[in-house]
């Protein structure tokens, strides 16, 4: 099997040859500690491990022009509809006709983001406009959702065109809303002003049949799955997470197999020594592999203060948990 046909096995609970083995990502700066390993660039470490590629389409939905100042009240929303003109050629991927015709002959999933999340989408970028942002939420919620609106069908027009060109494996709603106490928002606040707003897009990725939603969250996230997943989303990747707060055998066990889960390692293990790497993996990824629709995955980009060698350890460990060769492909998926 290719990484796209595995992808989609492991998304429709099938039975793929084992799990894809994505890579994490790693941030350039580490590979000036890792070099000392011979390790100076990521082609290297591909050399050492199994890496299933993947790829992600990011659509443009900023404002062009650039706005000197973000819209407060309703009389200035229309300078910022005019920003949002999803035909507008700057709006397409970089090389778009060269890319497309490698798409078409991809042996790998191709995802496609087609949303920010609340505070991008109202354009915090700093700390003063997040505070503008925080006061007019309560302040002038009218407001909020005529602008979350208005970018959610511009969103949604933009991802049509994409999709009018490509078929993907995937959409991905990002939500960097959390901290590690919570949410910025409420529930109430996030459906209100986020998932309302998605109902144009909804439609559109019905209409292209795309069967994988994935929800990126960062941080703890926890109160507003419920309300994402009764609007549709049935992935959830969650990034730099707190690990009491959304560990993934607990969402599991909360929202059943029908929610697919990317990730769920968490990051800071890599810090401990190996037989804490090997409990904690053990812990995790084996019961969501038996469950099925789990890509098993760090929760982050590797940094330069993770060790090589418990990065060895544990991409070893995994692709040997993962291996069909080891037996592991009896556990990963019941028939529903």
């Amino acid at each position: 099997m290719n990484s796209r046909q595995r992808f989609l096995e492991i998304m429709r609970h099938g039975t793929p040859d084992r799990p894809p083995l994505f890579g994490e990502g790693i941030r350039s700066e580490v590979f000036e500690v890792w070099k000392q390993y011979g390790l100076r660039t990521e082609k290297d470490l591909a050399r050492k491990f199994a890496y299933d590629r993947r790829e992600e389409i990011l659509l443009d939905l900023d404002p062009h022009p650039e706005l000197d100042r973000w819209p407060t009240t309703m009389a200035e929303l229309d300078r910022l509809r005019a920003s949002l003109d999803s035909d507008d050629p700057v709006r397409l991927p970089e090389k778009w006709s060269k890319r497309l015709r490698a798409f078409q002959e991809r042996d790998y999933p191709l995802l496609l983001r087609v949303h920010e999340g609340l505070f991008l989408t109202l354009g915090v970028g700093g700390w003063d406009r997040f505070e503008e942002v925080m006061v007019l939420l309560t302040d002038a919620p009218d407001f909020v959702k005529a602008l979350m609106n208005m970018h959610g069908e511009f969103a949604a027009r933009l991802t049509d065109r994409i999709l009018q060109d490509v078929t993907v494996d995937a959409v991905v709603f990002s939500e960097p809303i959390g901290g590690n106490d919570g949410s910025l928002v409420s529930p109430k606040m996030h459906q209100e002003f986020v998932l309302e707003s998605l109902k144009p897009l909804m439609a559109v990725i019905a209409k292209h049949d795309i069967e994988t939603l994935i929800l990126r969250t960062y941080a703890n996230t926890r109160v507003i799955l419920p309300g994402a997943v009764e609007y549709g989303i049935n992935c959830l990747w969650a990034c730099e997470v707190e690990p009491n707060a959304m560990d993934y055998l607990d969402i599991r066990r909360e929202f059943g197999g029908d929610l697919g889960l990317i990730a769920g390692i968490d990051l800071d293990i890599l810090l401990g020594d190996k037989e804490a790497i090997r409990r904690e993996v053990e812990r995790v990824v084996p019961p969501l592999l038996e469950q099925g629709g789990y890509i098993p995955l760090l929760d982050g980009r590797v940094r330069e203060y993770i060790p090589y060698e418990n990065y060895q350890f544990y991409r070893e460990l995994l692709e040997k948990m993962c291996s069909s060769e080891v037996g592991c492909l009896k556990l990963i998926v019941q028939p529903r």
